[in-house]
């Protein structure tokens, strides 16, 4: 999406060829402009990115640099080839290689721009919002590079805007933790003292009720008579009496006996 919304520097170099050149320099170029009719074909569809024809166009500029490897230009049509194919950290070498190598201020600074497309495509918007700059310094009439500096620094202003807003927001549910945090310790207090409280209601009416039975108990045993408890001497007496008594029951019988005796006696002889 963010491609969409970028302008870039396409930069495709068409070659002419010029009569007198020798075979290898032809087949150099043939490759070239193989890489170039490919890529312009691609372009030509906007409403999907062929990355199998932008690879078409890389493998053939790669094969024209294999001869010479260090001709800006071509080399600028291999790093377009990369970003069309979101080989953006490859892109990325290849432009600041040419930004770094090329003299002349306009390829420069068009190099700069695509490297600052680049850069904004892996997200690094310090660096894309610097490589613009650099690209404004080299042609300061590039309104590609104004635009799309321009974008870079509002969306890096977005994205600070929304880092911020989700700082306080965690802010805020951190506080709404703790809160949170601090009433469930608040109702797990009142319940622990709600809980001692109850023991210490249910010992004291166990302590209460022990303490009737306690009560019942001693008024039972007043109510209850008490044991007489007699001396040794006293038991002794009530033997002695005992035994008195018996002695005088025994000497009664004893004497109703004989006199009983006596009668029958008496009663033969008359």
């Amino acid at each position: 999406m963010m491609m969409k919304k970028l302008m870039t520097h396409t930069g495709i170099i068409l070659l002419l060829l010029v009569m007198g050149i020798t075979a290898q320099a032809q087949n150099e170029r043939k490759f070239v402009r193989q890489g170039n009719e490919i890529f312009e074909q691609a372009l030509q569809d906007s409403t999907k990115l062929d990355t199998t024809a932008f690879s078409q166009a890389e493998t053939a500029y790669r094969r024209a640099l294999e001869k010479r490897p260090d001709d800006l230009k071509w080399n600028f049509n291999l790093g377009d080839a990369l970003y069309k194919q979101m080989k953006f950290e490859e892109a990325t070498s290849k432009f600041e290689e040419i930004a770094e190598k090329s003299e002349d201020k306009i390829e420069k600074s068009r190099a700069y721009h695509n490297l600052g497309n680049s850069m904004m495509m892996q997200d690094k918007l310090d660096e894309s919002i610097e490589a613009y700059k650099k690209a404004l310094r080299n042609n300061p009439e590039d309104l590609e590079s104004k635009y799309n500096l321009v974008y870079a620094m509002n969306l890096k202003k977005q994205q600070e805007q929304q880092q911020q807003q989700n700082q306080d927001q965690n802010k805020d549910q951190d506080k709404d933790q703790q809160d949170q945090n601090q009433d469930q310790q608040q109702n797990q207090d009142q319940q622990d003292q709600n809980k001692d409280q109850d023991q210490k209601d249910k010992d004291q009416q166990k302590q209460d009720q022990q303490n009737q039975d306690q009560n019942k108990q001693d008024q039972q045993q007043k109510q209850q008579p008490q044991e007489q408890k007699i001396s040794k001497e006293n038991a002794e007496r009530l033997l002695q009496a005992l035994q008195n008594d018996e002695e005088k029951i025994q000497e009664k019988v004893k004497k109703a006996q004989a006199a009983k005796a006596q009668q029958r006696q008496t009663d033969k002889d008359w």
